[in-house]
């Protein structure tokens, strides 16, 4: 058996909206679950005897009405209310059946995961923006799951698949960080790992989804295979996109504005002219002005380094974060590349408090071969990280 047990590093602060999911779906499994399974159903329900023909339909023939009525719970004509059906959608079921558990260890597993990966995306997206990406999600793992099983008749319930969304964002937003992992053999072994995200969440895919996706041919025989994947998909999709919009976005405090140019300069020469006279505030102000597109290496390595780093100093964070991350991607592995990312890490650490996005960022500076002042920085940003978690990170030490 395996069991993770919690990552590393975690952000600052409390993510309300991933508290509140697991307390809704606890809520959920002790209010309607647990009473509703131990009764039985009105038999004057007319869903009683759709649910005892969609039953009948499937079970080997012979069984006798009788015997079918006596396994049937109040609970089972709930689900089949308020699950999705594929064969009979019907949009308010789309939300309800991610709140829907099928027993106690499907709800623990799912509600495991969600404390384990739910607080660092909810940091990075924001409050609102996680649920709604979280419900968002939900919603196409179901409708990828119906492409491959829409004529099932059987609700889909769970809210793996919403889940299996916030995994895809994290296996793109937090590839390094390290999952602490239980592995049992009993009663010959028994121990705790740290493996890297990045290969916890591509087995989960890969191992634990998609191989029985295909073995299965789509079906799943009880498991929601499809939804898992698609819930990962969207995801990884949305990551992406969101990664781009925070290269191409212009910082709140550099609205577009016509740049002044001097004597008929274009904008990128009036902001080459302003960096060579050390004119940093008008250089930001001409910089912001231009489009995305038209900033892709508008200047220089080290100059483009020295307009982020007096972002910096001058008390414009999230500008200055924009800056970095633009030089990152104008000279990935290129001069300043290790400084870029040391001083995108600082800003999101000490100014924005996104504590694991600055552990990825000092530990990308430490690959690239830093010079001796670089790598001492980025190291003190990881004991910095490190000092604040409730246990050990991993990290190079070279």
């Amino acid at each position: 058996m395996i069991l993770p047990l919690g990552d590393a590093p975690n952000p600052r602060g409390i993510p309300f909206i991933t508290y509140a999911l697991i307390l809704a779906n606890c809520a959920v499994y002790l209010l309607v679950t647990l009473p509703l399974s131990v009764q039985a159903p009105d038999p004057n329900d007319p869903a009683l005897w759709e649910y005892v023909r969609l039953v009948t339909g499937i079970l080997p023939a012979g069984v006798p009405v009788e015997e079918i009525l006596s396994h049937i719970s109040a609970y089972d004509l709930f689900v089949f209310q308020y699950g999705f059906r594929p064969a009979a959608p019907v949009v308010v079921t789309l939300f309800s059946a991610m709140f829907l558990h099928a027993g106690f260890l499907h709800l623990f597993g799912n509600m495991l995961f969600l404390w384990i990966y739910g607080d660092n995306v909810e940091t990075r997206l924001g409050r609102l923006p996680f649920l709604f990406w979280y419900l968002a999600t939900g919603v196409a793992a179901t409708l990828f799951h119906t492409l491959f099983a829409s004529t099932s008749p059987l609700p889909l319930i769970g809210a793996s698949g919403a889940i299996s969304g916030v995994l895809g964002f994290y296996f793109v937003w937090f590839p390094r960080n390290t999952v602490r992992l239980l592995f049992v053999f009993f009663p010959f072994f028994m121990n705790v790992f740290m493996v890297p995200a990045r290969i916890v969440l591509g087995l989960y895919l890969l191992a634990d989804n998609l191989l029985p996706f295909l073995i299965t041919r789509g079906t799943g025989r009880g498991v929601a295979y499809g939804a898992h994947i698609g819930g990962f998909l969207a995801g990884l999709l949305v990551a992406w996109l969101r990664n781009r919009r925070e290269v191409t976005g212009r910082p709140p405090e550099y609205r577009p504005v016509s740049a002044a140019a001097e004597s008929g300069e274009t904008p990128a020469q009036s902001l080459a002219r302003a960096i060579a006279r050390g004119d940093f505030a008008t250089a930001a102000q001409v910089y912001f002005t231009l489009a995305p597109d038209q900033t892709r290496r508008v200047l220089q390595p080290e100059d483009s380094l020295a307009l982020a780093d007096w972002l910096q100093q001058n008390g414009h964070p999230r500008a200055a974060l924009t800056a970095y991350r633009r030089h990152l991607r104008d000279y990935p592995e290129g001069p300043g590349a290790a400084e870029a990312h040391v001083g995108a890490g600082s800003v999101q650490l000490n100014s924005l408090g996104l504590v694991t996005q600055a552990h990825h960022h000092f530990l990308d500076a430490l690959d690239l071969d830093p010079s001796s002042e670089t790598a001492a920085r980025a190291r003190a940003g990881l004991d910095a990280i490190a000092a604040r978690q409730k246990f050990q990170i991993g990290r190079p030490r070279g």
